[in-house]
């Protein structure tokens, strides 16, 4: 899950000033966790705790209202209404949150099932839900067959074609091309996957194609995480940016589900 974050953090300074340059500063001056770190956190807390997903997202992001990049406009309605409901949304919030899903459970079909109860929360249009399950498979696919990079590139392309189809490569936002949907992130999130060789390289060729480039990194960042080592300098960089309560949050996770 710390590569979540990780690729939310090295993005947070790009999301409204994108750079295309690969050697980018990983943590340069005013990088900050955004709302995607404090939503994947709730998450994770839900799930240690055994509470309802969307009294989780409450519960954090109203004691952090005002993240750096802000919370999505109708994300913030919702979670300032004195009823939550599902707004339809398609947007990328349903999969830049739900990395812990795909290391807290086991088996296809639970992962799918509570990858979808993680979104339909907020995002119960189809291609929300579709981007959630596609991330945490992916997640926890290429988590069991951890340090096999070939293994777990045919697993990413299986869902990529599953998902998006089998030309969805083609159909793919151009560089620099803000994308708020599920479609259009997640299908470019298991592209950047599929091209790299590590995990600071997949966080630096998510970072450096632009866009929503926070949304993008921690996409990317959660599935780069089951492949390959993260650098134990950009996991101590990154918890050190994090409150004490979230890093508490992280810190319980992985004592229970591993790095």
């Amino acid at each position: 899950m710390i590569g979540a974050i990780i690729g939310d953090i090295a993005g947070s300074t790009f999301e409204f000033d994108n750079t295309s340059d690969y050697n980018f500063d990983l943590f340069a001056a005013g990088s900050e966790y955004t709302d995607d770190s404090i939503c994947t956190i709730a998450i994770a807390d839900a799930i240690l705790k055994g509470k309802e997903y969307g009294e989780s997202l409450v519960k954090w992001c109203r004691k952090y209202p005002d993240p750096m990049g802000a919370y999505g406009g109708g994300f913030e309605r919702w979670l300032n209404s004195a009823e939550q409901k599902p707004y339809g949304s398609w947007g990328n919030g349903a999969a830049m949150r739900v990395a812990a899903v795909g290391w807290a459970y086991d088996g296809s079909a639970e992962v799918r099932r509570e990858a979808m109860k993680s979104a339909e929360i907020t995002h119960n249009h189809r291609e929300g839900l579709i981007g959630a399950v596609a991330t945490a498979l992916a997640i926890y696919e290429c988590r069991v067959v951890k340090g096999d990079e070939f293994s777990a590139k045919q697993i990413i392309r299986a869902i990529a074609t599953e998902y998006y189809g089998e030309d969805y490569r083609e159909r793919l936002p151009r560089p620099g091309k803000f994308e708020a949907g599920c479609l259009g992130t997640v299908d470019t999130a298991l592209a950047v996957i599929e091209d790299s060789v590590s995990f600071e390289d997949a966080i630096r060729k998510a970072v450096a194609r632009g866009g929503d480039s926070d949304t993008l990194g921690a996409i990317v960042g959660g599935i780069a995480e089951t492949i390959w080592d993260i650098p134990e300098r950009l996991r101590a960089e990154a918890m050190e940016i994090l409150p004490q309560d979230l890093r508490s949050v992280v810190e319980e996770f992985e004592k229970k589900y591993g790095k």
